[in-house]
């Protein structure tokens, strides 16, 4: 006798076995692999953008505009994420003071305020490279595919003004606009969210293996969370004026980072290269922080190398022999092993030569394209918008 549990069964491997047998590729419809990456230096197509900016585009706007910053150093940011591991004790102004000592381009030496930031970005450093590379070669795009990502949230629901953040739809120069800004000018909440649940698996471009918080942390109807509250003033005491002040924020109508130089100098970073002390100004790579972390196409390979050249017969001798030993192979600059967590995800860790980080630079810095396999659960099918 055909039971209803038994007729259910037979019913789901009927199912299973006709998706099988319909899907071109012999894999089920949500397993098929996405199209292979682009070639070196080819540019994104704006739906690969979108998946590859979608981990950070619900972040507050100063953050994000940091971290696509900061992305573009990313053995600085590797290093940053070493320097908290090996220092956890440091806290409010101490940590800050730490921070300015390290030779870090200003956007990693403020990004230790936001350990978890840090650590997500180090936790899959491959695709932090390449949203690096595509900010160095897209810039105008990767801002506008931030805006995509959050309008199609706000348009599902998904994305609207919380006790952490606020969501303000403005307009700049004809466009429409999606703001997220701290509620609190001195407290920043960074989010945590799966972007599976806001937009769907990717399409075109893997995301970032990071941990997502599971739904039912959440609850129904919640569809990101919020780490710790972070207030920021207390790393800085007097003179803080909140986030309107902060070091960098998007220009949206241009599609560009603003960097307010003035924060830079007044909170003692690194201004070694800042066009200007005092006010702001459209934010410009420094090849001198890439530590020889390879470019993605030959023509930003040949601009920036020329700038390090010429920045080297610039500088005195002492910064002179720290770029020489780094910035042809970063294979060449010893990375130090993170020993406190045995889980560390990152491509540098536990590597114990010159050789070995070379070939890892070769296989993972190499292009714009996912550079890694499409074997995350949940990331073949299209994305559902």
């Amino acid at each position: 006798m055909l039971t209803l549990r038994s007729f259910a069964t037979r019913l789901v491997a009927v199912t299973a076995l006709v998706g099988l047998l319909l899907s071109p590729t012999g894999l089920p419809a949500q397993q098929a692999p996405p199209p292979p990456p682009p070639p070196p230096g080819q540019l994104l197509t704006p739906d690969q953008l979108d998946d590859l900016v979608a981990p950070i585009a619900l972040y507050p706007d100063e953050l994000v505009s940091q971290i696509l910053v900061a992305a573009t150093y990313p053995l600085e940011v590797v290093e940053a994420y070493q320097f908290l591991q090996k220092n956890p004790g440091l806290t409010g102004p101490a940590l800050t003071q730490a921070a300015q000592q390290q030779n870090w381009d200003p956007s990693v030496q403020a990004l230790v305020m936001f350990p978890d930031a840090v650590k997500r970005l180090n936790d899959d450093v491959t695709w932090t490279t390449n949203l690096g590379n595509a900010f160095l070669a897209q810039q105008q795009d990767v801002m506008a595919a931030v805006q995509r990502m959050r309008q199609k949230a706000e348009q599902d629901g998904k994305l609207q003004s919380t006790p952490q953040m606020n969501v303000v739809n403005t307009n700049q120069d004809g466009q429409p606009v999606v703001d997220i800004e701290p509620v609190n000018p001195d407290i920043m909440y960074v989010p945590e969210y799966d972007p599976v649940w806001i937009w769907g698996p990717p399409l075109w471009y893997p995301y970032p293996a990071w941990w997502w918080p599971p739904r039912s942390i959440l609850g129904a109807g919640l569809w990101f969370g919020f780490g710790p509250g972070i207030n920021v003033g207390f790393f800085f005491g007097v003179g803080w004026h909140g986030w309107g002040g902060w070091g960098w924020h998007p220009g949206w109508g241009g599609h560009t980072v603003i960097v307010n130089n003035t924060f830079i100098h007044q909170y003692n970073f690194n201004t070694a290269h800042l066009a200007s002390m005092h006010g702001t100004s459209v934010w410009a790579h420094d090849p001198a922080h890439r530590m020889g972390v390879p470019y993605a196409s030959a023509a930003l390979n040949q601009r920036y190398r020329a700038s390090v050249r010429q920045n080297l017969a610039a500088r005195p001798a002492v910064e002179q022999n720290r770029n020489a030993q780094s910035r042809e192979q970063f294979g060449n600059r010893q990375i130090p092993q993170n020993t406190s967590r045995s889980n560390n995800r990152s491509m540098f860790g536990g590597m114990q030569s010159g050789r070995e980080a070379s070939t890892h630079a070769s296989h993972g810095f190499s292009s714009l394209g996912a550079s890694r396999s499409f074997s995350r659960g949940g990331g073949g099918g299209g994305r559902r918008r």
